[in-house]
């Protein structure tokens, strides 16, 4: 007797584990391919993006108003492919990745880089356009900075949030660090006399140069970790969805769209900012 319930007792073991095993492969495929079929059920893609940083997303005067750029670009291919409308949250950078965990957009394209931090809270797509870390200052200020040590003790405005907040607590020994929630203040700040320079990414850094000519990038003074790559991240668990976005991502940059645009959107943001 003590034996026929051994067995029984191992059976019902195996069969629990078998019930456990399926179970969780049945939640594992229902989980990749439900955001695509929820985006086409909705008739639309909700992109999280921050404007006022050109060329990757700006505000358009000649657009109505619409947030136009790169990135927005990119999310407009990737809901073409899924066959449904785009649209346009915009946000200050930090409530980014919040409101993606969320479940307040489905994408989020925003010149973000992956870090180890984000990476435990959504997942990234490949990397779309490579881009470096640069410095901003008033052109008349220029000549006094030949290395990172000489920013000790000046003020130095980064997004909050952003890569360029890290590399700058990390590498500008001695500076005063202010994290503001949008880069155009960060800008408006610069102009001001408010900080003495601005760390963001080399093409956005470019286009502030470019519409502004009291302003300087120290193009001679190099980060440590430099690199700034962009990528697109979606909510975590969903690979289906995550390899659409990288075959997109994938078939513009093979089309050359991303020169392209860049091209474009960096023109447009110089000729709205020379027409106020």
């Amino acid at each position: 007797m003590k034996k026929f319930t051994k067995i029984v007792c191992v059976l019902l073991f195996i069969a629990m584990v078998l019930s456990l095993t399926a179970c969780g492969s049945q939640g594992g495929s229902s989980a990749s391919g439900k955001k695509i079929a929820e985006i086409k059920k909705n008739g639309k893609l909700v992109l999280g993006t921050a404007s006022g940083y050109p060329p990757f997303e700006f505000v358009s005067v000649e657009n109505n108003g619409d947030v136009i750029g790169i990135d927005v670009s990119l999310a407009k291919a990737i809901a073409d492919k899924l066959g449904v409308q785009l649209v346009v949250q915009d946000m200050p950078f930090g409530e980014l990745i919040m409101t993606l965990s969320t479940g307040g957009c489905d994408i989020v394209i925003a010149g973000l880089p992956e870090t180890p931090e984000r990476a435990e809270k959504v997942d990234f797509s490949m990397v779309y356009v490579n881009d470096e870390q640069t410095i901003i200052v008033r052109k008349e200020d220029a000549n006094n900075y030949k290395t990172l040590g000489d920013f000790a003790g000046k003020v130095v405005d980064v997004e909050l949030g952003a890569s360029s907040e890290t590399v700058a607590r990390n590498e500008l020994t001695g500076a005063n660090i202010n994290a503001l929630a949008l880069i155009a203040d960060c800008f408006l700040e610069l102009s001001q006399g408010k900080c003495d320079a601005v760390v963001t990414g080399m093409v956005v850094g470019k286009q502030y140069v470019v519409n502004n000519d009291s302003y300087a990038e120290l193009s001679d003074i190099k980060f440590e970790n430099k690199d700034k790559p962009t990528q697109a991240c979606i909510a975590k668990g969903d690979a289906e969805f995550l390899k659409l976005v990288n075959d997109v991502i994938k078939e513009n940059q093979d089309n050359g769209n991303f020169e392209k645009w860049i091209e474009e959107f960096s023109a447009q943001a110089s000729k709205e900012a020379q027409a106020q």
